[in-house]
């Protein structure tokens, strides 16, 4: 097996760079064939795995969080949702909120664990999210639906993307305060402070082909996975390779309801659907635009803004994780 490395420095706060010489001498302890890069942004994480990829390398190995995780997991993937490749990925996690790790069984809190992992190759073929949104806010496209041309990108998610109060709440973790009070409670006083500030809105929404219109809507979150976020879990019914995503919605919230949907995301047990909190499934999913510039954000980080259209990737994704 030959594997190429895509070191993220910046993962954790700069943590992540503690990390690289101690897995150097790991795997040159093991004598492992490998090659490596690091990377200077996020955006070197995905040319970096483009180049692997077309490279022959028989694994991609993402070390860093889940921002690089996904980053890399990109490089995979044309823009038709087909692999640019046959090898395998891998992570080596030295980041902040393990949800990819939790989510696929791959070791987050031993280095050691996870080259073990890594180097025994058990494989399971998951399902990717493939997702198209509009680069730049446009009042153009307000109420409108994804359409063709350069203002749109097409990438892909493991776990979850959120539109609404997900990217606000993404935006305010990510500013430092999870390296000062921890990855939990960092998220969880993320969570309070963009409620306090964010505008409910009225979002047009196709699923399955069938439009309807979520009327004082706070967030919707589409995933295929349990784990989301730092703390916030969905408890869902899906399993491999039903091609369907689950949709969260939260909306009609006021501070008398917070406890009751904060309950509702936090505990992993099985949601109620209800005015405030409604759980449905789908197979594709179109959000149409909306003039309050709606960010969109998956994997942990705000990447563009509405319209934006979700469907299953054509491939499968081989990630090299526990038997399990």
């Amino acid at each position: 097996m030959k594997y190429f490395l895509i070191f993220n420095p910046g993962a954790r706060n700069g943590q992540s760079e503690k990390l690289i010489s101690r897995i150097h001498g790991l795997l040159n302890d093991r004598k492992v064939n490998y090659e490596y890069g690091i990377t200077k942004s996020l955006q070197d994480a995905i040319l970096l795995s483009q180049k692997a990829n077309s490279a022959n390398y028989d694994a991609v190995v993402a070390v860093g969080g889940d921002g690089t995780i996904n980053k890399v997991l990109n490089g995979f993937y044309d823009d038709n949702g087909l692999r640019a490749s046959k090898a395998r990925f891998g992570v080596i996690y030295t980041g902040t909120s393990p949800d990819f790790c939790k989510s696929y069984r791959i070791p987050y809190a031993n280095i050691d664990r996870s080259i073990d992992v890594l180097l025994a190759g058990n494989t399971t073929n998951i399902q990717i999210g493939k997702i198209i949104f509009a680069s730049k806010i446009s009042q153009e496209l307000d109420r409108k639906p994804v359409i063709s041309g350069s203002n749109f990108i097409t990438r892909y998610f493991s776990c979850c993307t959120n539109i609404g109060l997900g990217a606000a709440v993404a935006r305010y973790a990510n500013s430092g305060v999870r390296k000062l009070v921890g990855d939990n409670l960092g998220t969880f006083s993320a969570l309070i402070k963009a409620f306090v500030s964010f505008h409910p809105v009225e979002l047009s929404i196709s699923i399955n082909g069938q439009e309807e219109r979520l009327s004082r809507l706070y967030n919707l979150s589409i995933g295929k996975t349990f784990h989301i976020a730092s703390g916030i879990k969905v408890k869902n019914r899906l399993v491999e390779g039903d091609d369907s995503f689950y949709a969260l919605i939260v909306r009609n919230v006021d501070w008398t309801k917070v406890p009751y949907c904060l309950k509702s995301i936090y505990s992993g047990q099985e949601i109620l659907n209800s005015d405030i909190v409604c759980l449905k499934y789908a197979k594709n999913i179109e959000i149409y635009g909306h003039n309050s510039a709606f960010e969109v954000e998956f994997d942990g980080d705000p990447q563009g803004f509405l319209p934006c259209r979700i469907e299953m990737a054509k491939d499968k994704l081989e990630l090299i994780n526990e038997a399990g």
